[in-house]
């Protein structure tokens, strides 16, 4: 029971922490912001994998399942408008890189 209120504790305080740091940033800092945060979700995805594919019982692989999807959903989409809001900030006149 200890442990879970301190899990809790660390939950909450994390959730203000990121709550803060995210109001406070400029706006031309949003999209190297959202680039990490995708990186942060590939990351779930990666343990969100492990927990289906571990042999622990029924409930931990169908929620492993259920945060696969979700997980999936949330990277492809962050980087999808990342890429969205990048072409924005391309030059009309100029064609550099590979334009889609």
């Amino acid at each position: 029971m200890h442990l879970q209120l301190v899990e809790l504790y660390v939950f909450v305080l994390a959730a203000f922490v990121g709550l803060f740091t995210i109001t406070r940033v400029p706006a031309l800092l949003h999209t190297p912001l959202m680039s990490a945060t995708n990186a942060i979700s590939a990351i779930s995805l990666v343990g969100s994998l492990i927990m289906a594919g571990a042999d622990a019982g029924p409930l931990p692989t169908v929620l492993g399942t259920i945060a696969v999807g979700a997980a999936t959903v949330n990277a492809v989409g962050g980087f999808i408008i990342t890429d969205r809001m990048l072409r924005m900030f391309r030059r009309g006149g100029r064609r550099g890189g590979g334009d889609r």
